[in-house]
């Protein structure tokens, strides 16, 4: 049986990447989807934070993209993917930030 030999500078990135790791929960919002049927849309995902609903989105029938609808905004952006149509209300919302250098 061989010994787990760990260095020094091994063990500083492993303490960094799990400080980082935490320092990340602690941090960044969580957010939760859910579905909902709706007699219009079909099946309407929602875009929680917390009990905050932040939009909603859903496939569009006519041609298969998605609508994002935040609660904060007038605008229904569509989208290529659900992905999309959740980073969209979720950076209209005001709760994404990017860092431009």
């Amino acid at each position: 049986m061989n010994p787990i030999i760990i260095d020094a500078q091994g063990l500083a990135q492993l303490e960094l990447e799990q400080y980082v790791e935490e320092q990340a929960q602690e941090i960044a919002p969580e957010f939760e989807i859910d579905a909902v049927h709706d007699s219009d849309f079909g099946t309407l995902y929602r875009v929680w934070q917390g009990m905050n609903l932040l939009g909603t989105y859903y496939r569009a029938d006519i041609d298969g993209l998605w609508v994002a609808q935040p609660c904060c905004s007038e605008k229904r952006p569509r989208c290529e993917t659900p992905e999309q149509a959740q980073l969209l209300i979720i950076a209209i919302s005001g709760l994404l930030v990017v860092d431009v250098a």
